[in-house]
């Protein structure tokens, strides 16, 4: 019987694969799976949004065909697709901080709304692709912070910029399925995920790369909002997921669809709980403050019901929050001390395949 690894590998390899924002965290882990996968990466992004940065810290750059260009210039976009001729395109660029989208809400809007535009144009233009996912966000629901879990047929309607635009992202891409591609020549679906951490995050205005930051310069670490309440997960438990997506409706257009990508109840966890995770975690007598800083409204609660996506295709997390946070702090020390990035990435990248939560 064939494992995850070997299906995923079957699938992908030889593949021409485009993923668009692959010099970010999250998609710099998913152009080095698919890599290793066997599959011909082109990455298409702005030059990597902070420094350091994962991306060219583990050394990708030299690994892959990567353009460096903006998701919101169609005619350059259009070239790339052209040149390549992607079968599989997974949509990653985005501006993903919600308190930089409220210092540049026009630029927000210009890369999360006509940047999924300019992707779905190239997409409907370019006969080669086949499969097609746009990576969203939990925050695209109409957020009343009740108890349950919200499910893919709850209101859009983010509140903040960031969370707005992809939202209207959602919008873009129900109308472009249902008016370009109901012939299923080719099969597009959305993602929806939660909060993810990981190594390689250096992020500002997320919690573990500010944990990070503090320990590494011997300060306390600062925690603006400890009692909101998060889907955290590891970056490699929705990057499973939406190789799992784009490869079921390449196969099956019955899988075409919008999916919640978030980890079970209990591991939805306060940010307080989290960097108690992370603190004993490291060690060395980390500690954190509360420093409510009264910034712009985010969220105070916020979670996924994920039955949809476990009932289509069995899945099931594979990590708790706490191991998540382990294999963040192991990824980190292990850098910060000279380990190669790349190794490191392989090594969990190996690791997460092989294993089943217990």
């Amino acid at each position: 019987m064939k494992n995850t690894w070997d299906t995923f590998e079957e699938f992908y390899r030889g593949r021409r694969v485009l993923v668009t924002g692959h010099t970010g965290f999250k998609g710099s882990w998913l152009s080095r799976i698919l890599m290793n996968m066997g599959a011909v990466v082109t990455g298409y992004a702005k030059e990597p949004p902070t420094s350091p940065n994962l991306f060219y810290g583990a050394g990708l750059d030299s690994r892959m065909n990567s353009v460096i260009g903006d998701i919101r210039d169609l005619e350059h976009l259009k070239q790339v697709f052209k040149q390549t001729q992607p079968e599989v395109v997974f949509h990653l660029a985005a501006q993903p901080i919600v308190r930089d989208s409220y210092k540049d809400p026009v630029c927000t809007y210009e890369t999360n709304v006509m940047g999924t535009v300019n992707m779905l144009e190239c997409v409907r233009l370019t006969r080669s692709v086949r499969s097609c996912l746009n990576v969203t966000t939990d925050k695209v629901y109409e957020n009343k912070e009740w108890e349950y879990g919200y499910r893919e047929c709850d209101n859009l309607d983010g509140y903040d910029p960031y969370s707005n635009s992809k939202s209207c992202s959602e919008l873009v891409t129900h109308s472009y399925i249902k008016s370009f591609f109901g012939d299923n020549r080719c099969r597009v679906s959305t993602a929806r995920a939660g909060n993810v951490i990981g190594g390689g995050d250096f992020a500002n205005d997320r919690i573990i790369p500010d944990c990070i930051r503090a320990v590494s310069a011997g300060k306390e670490i600062i925690v603006r909002n400890p009692y909101s309440v998060r889907p955290y997960q590891h970056v490699l438990e929705p990057l499973y997921v939406y190789m799992l997506i784009a490869m079921k409706q390449y196969e099956d257009p019955s899988c075409v669809g919008c999916y919640n990508v978030g980890p079970d109840d209990r591991d939805c966890v306060t940010t307080g709980t989290l960097a108690d995770l992370f603190c004993k975690e490291w060690g060395d007598g980390a500690a954190w403050v509360n420093r409510y800083d009264g910034g712009p409204h985010e969220a105070g609660f916020l979670k996924l019901d994920c039955s949809r996506i476990k009932n289509k295709f069995g899945w099931q997390p594979r990590m708790d929050v706490g191991q998540a946070v382990k294999w963040t702090v192991m990824w980190s020390r292990a850098y910060l001390a000279g380990e190669d990035g790349m190794e490191l990435m392989d090594d969990q990248i190996y690791k997460f395949f092989q294993s089943e939560r217990k």
